[in-house]
């Protein structure tokens, strides 16, 4: 029996976005660095997501997936 496919949010990432970069998310109003962009689904939701950017606050802390990419400011 085949399981049915999971739903695929497809995200289109600004080039500038990239693992390293200091980066301001103004929907979560916070500050951070680029951990890493990967595969990503939601809990609630099961929606995947391939493009998933996640960061972490400059000092350490709880990392956070960016809900919209494109809405990032470069810090």
């Amino acid at each position: 029996m085949t399981r049915p496919a999971r739903p695929r949010q497809k995200q289109t990432l600004p080039a500038w976005i990239a693992e390293g970069v200091r980066v301001f998310d103004p929907l979560e109003n916070k500050k951070g660095v680029v951990q890493f962009i990967g595969e990503y689904e939601d809990p609630a939701t099961r929606i995947s997501c391939a493009n998933a950017v996640f960061a972490r606050p400059d000092g350490g802390g709880v990392e956070w997936v960016v809900k919209d990419p494109s809405s990032l400011e470069r810090r």
